[in-house]
């Protein structure tokens, strides 16, 4: 069985979010979602867990930053191409997000941009050629 992540992300309003993610491509997991959180499943191997502030509060006594202007963490996906990052970056800004929080970052084998959700958690999607991800060099950086 490949490694899971489920990354936990402090949330002010769980409806909204679960709106958020599942027009983002997520699919809610019911079995593991209750008025206090929601898993929202991204991949086989990726899934966000949507936790109320109170809820966040049983796993850790740490304060919970304003992710709109503090930053401890940025997320980062992948996509299949350059247009698929853009696609994702619209759809994410189109469901009430923000796109581009974090520079765009072009180096022609690899290509990213991001995307804040409702709550200020920074999403980075990012394309490279599928020979620079396999430890060749790409025609690009060989040039």
């Amino acid at each position: 069985m490949p490694k899971m992540i489920f990354v936990n992300l402090p949330v002010t309003d769980l409806d909204r979010s679960k709106a958020f993610y599942e027009a983002v491509g997520a699919t809610n997991n019911p079995a593991f979602t209750d008025e206090t959180a929601a898993c929202m499943v991204v991949s086989d191997v990726i899934h966000v867990m949507l936790l109320t502030h109170a809820k966040w509060a049983d796993f850790t006594t740490k304060a919970i930053p304003d992710a709109h202007s503090h930053a401890q963490v940025l997320l980062c996906v992948s996509a299949d191409s350059r247009a698929d990052v853009d696609a994702q970056v619209d759809t994410a800004t189109a469901a009430g997000g923000k796109a581009d929080p974090t520079p765009t970052q072009d180096f022609g084998f690899m290509y990213g941009r991001s995307f804040e959700d409702p709550d200020g958690h920074i999403w980075e999607v990012m394309w490279m050629d599928p020979a620079a991800a396999s430890g060749e060099t790409p025609a690009e950086a060989a040039a």
